[in-house]
């Protein structure tokens, strides 16, 4: 969502005391999934933020009520589903207010701090704005999905969740049983035409200060993206949800995707954004087993790792030329085809194949290592995205199947023979978008 984030100010008051808020969101940077009050400080408001944990406050000159759990939220590559559960009619303080994540109640904080007995929250309040992705500042950089809140009920995660009988992973309930009250609602955002469109049966209308984009990466499919969790050599930025990197001018060296395969056949995309004024366009694109473990170990550099150059259109391994192709540009898109069943690989330029190779019968690839082939090896492949100058600073846009590049959506919607993923070219038959889905059934 990034600077995207919805707003709606009730009409009239609901249950500002009882209420419950549940969200699915799959974090880039973080942020705030949820806002309600006057957000100027020290003004009174109620904020969940999603930073290493997800802290729940309501702040009114000092703070009211705050639980940050010990339970640490960093993983960039994994949707969480959080649900807090307020009513502060209870007796006993620690029931006023219920936290969740993926299902399981919370019960260690490293701050505890509760509201007195029937508080007033901001929530269903006629004279706060309620704010989904923002609180007035700090927008949610990431993926949200099936967004609700509640006017009058305390619900348990049980209530949105389930876990699945096959896999035992905990999912939403696409129609779950929920009362929502006067101000009450559940943002799916499935429509694309309307995409702060209320499902909760009471139509509320939302204001959305920028541009939402629709994503197919769920909860119940989550694609790949890009690594900040993998950073500490490269030190790189990240933004959209982490699907676009950018390099930092000191270090010749690279960052990996969240998800890594060691069989199977696989497709992704990556344009190159932007350089700097007067650089030597040394951006390498290509594949890696492992983490960088240097400063200047630049992709291509190592045995573990390939990539195709800008400048010279050569494809280096262990620091040398396996091949020349084209050269490329800023704006140009470089496909990756991943064989793991053959251990071949194959790069494309806006579409098309180099050296006359094709993917889906063979022809003409890049011969590679099998993923597992030497002791230090991670046992699979990951994307790799840097420079091989220390005085670069490049941008690199993914697609993994989630259908953009940055913010843009694709042209084309090229999805694979599974039917997943909006892929700007056409997705070499055979081979798949890198997904869990896919991943189960072919990885």
């Amino acid at each position: 969502m990034a600077s995207t984030y919805i707003t709606r100010t009730p009409s009239s008051d609901g249950n500002k005391r009882t209420w419950t808020f549940s969200a699915w969101f799959k974090k880039g940077s973080g942020g705030y999934l949820f806002g309600a009050g006057d957000m100027s400080d020290g003004d009174p408001s109620v904020a969940i933020e999603v930073g290493n944990t997800i802290e729940f406050r309501i702040y009114a000159g000092g703070h009211i009520s705050r639980l940050v759990p010990t339970q640490v939220t960093r993983d960039n590559s994994a949707w969480y589903h959080y649900v807090v559960a307020v009513d502060t009619t209870q007796a006993t303080s620690s029931n006023r207010v219920k936290v969740y994540i993926n299902g399981t109640q919370v019960t260690s904080f490293s701050t505890e701090e509760y509201m007195s007995q029937n508080y007033d929250t901001m929530v269903n309040s006629s004279s706060y704005a309620q704010r989904v992705g923002d609180r007035g500042g700090g927008n949610f950089d990431g993926c949200m999905a099936h967004v609700h809140l509640t006017d009058g009920t305390a619900y348990p995660a049980s209530t949105f969740g389930e876990t699945d009988s096959v896999s035992g992973i905990w999912k939403p309930k696409t129609a779950p049983s929920v009362t929502y009250g006067t101000n009450g609602f559940f943002l799916k955002f499935e429509n694309s035409g309307n995409l702060d469109l209320d499902s909760s049966g009471n139509n509320h209308t939302f204001s959305t200060s920028g541009t939402l984009t629709q994503n197919v990466d769920t909860p119940s499919n989550n694609f790949a993206t890009m690594n900040p969790l993998d950073n500490f050599y490269a030190n790189g930025t990240f933004a959209n949800g982490n699907n676009t990197v950018t390099s930092v001018s000191g270090d010749a060296t690279y960052n990996t995707s969240t998800l890594g395969v060691s069989s199977g056949k696989w497709y992704w995309e990556c344009k190159w954004s932007a350089q700097p004024t007067g650089s030597t366009n040394q951006v390498l694109i290509g594949i890696t087993k492992r983490p960088t473990t240097n400063a200047n170990f630049f992709l291509g550099m190592k045995a573990w790792t390939y990539a195709y150059m800008a400048a010279s259109g050569a494809v280096l391994q262990s620091d040398s030329t396996i091949i020349t192709y084209n050269t490329y540009s800023i704006g140009d898109i470089i496909g990756v085809a991943l064989d793991l069943d053959n251990n071949r690989l194959y790069f494309s330029k806006n579409g098309v194949f180099q050296n006359s190779s094709n993917p889906a019968n063979g022809t003409n690839p890049i011969s590679i290592t099998a993923p597992d082939s030497t002791a230090e090896d991670s046992g699979a492949y990951f994307a790799g995205f840097g420079d091989g100058n220390s005085n670069l600073q490049e941008t690199g846009q993914f697609n993994f199947g989630n259908g953009y590049f940055g913010t843009t959506a694709v042209a084309s919607a090229n999805a694979d023979g599974n039917g997943h993923g909006k892929m700007e070219y056409s997705v070499p038959s055979g081979f798949y978008t890198l997904n869990t889905k896919n991943l189960k059934e072919f990885g």
